[in-house]
């Protein structure tokens, strides 16, 4: 499964890699990749092991906004 997210705040390339970081530490995550200049995050994953909702806490408790 993939879905895109709209995360709010992402400036620059740590950002980059605190938000596609906390991803890929998910079980069932097995990619992240943000796109700086959009303002989102392309993720895949199995649906049966976690959940969107478990995605945006993961991105939120790095300090970002998911939209």
């Amino acid at each position: 499964m993939e879905t895109t997210l709209n995360v709010q705040g992402m400036t620059c390339g740590h950002c980059k890699a605190s938000v596609e970081g906390a991803l890929k530490k998910l079980d069932g995550v097995t990619a992240a990749e943000v796109d700086l200049a959009a303002g989102n995050v392309a993720v895949t994953y199995d649906e049966a092991i976690v959940t969107v909702d478990a995605m945006k806490e993961a991105i939120e408790d790095q300090g970002y906004d998911v939209a």
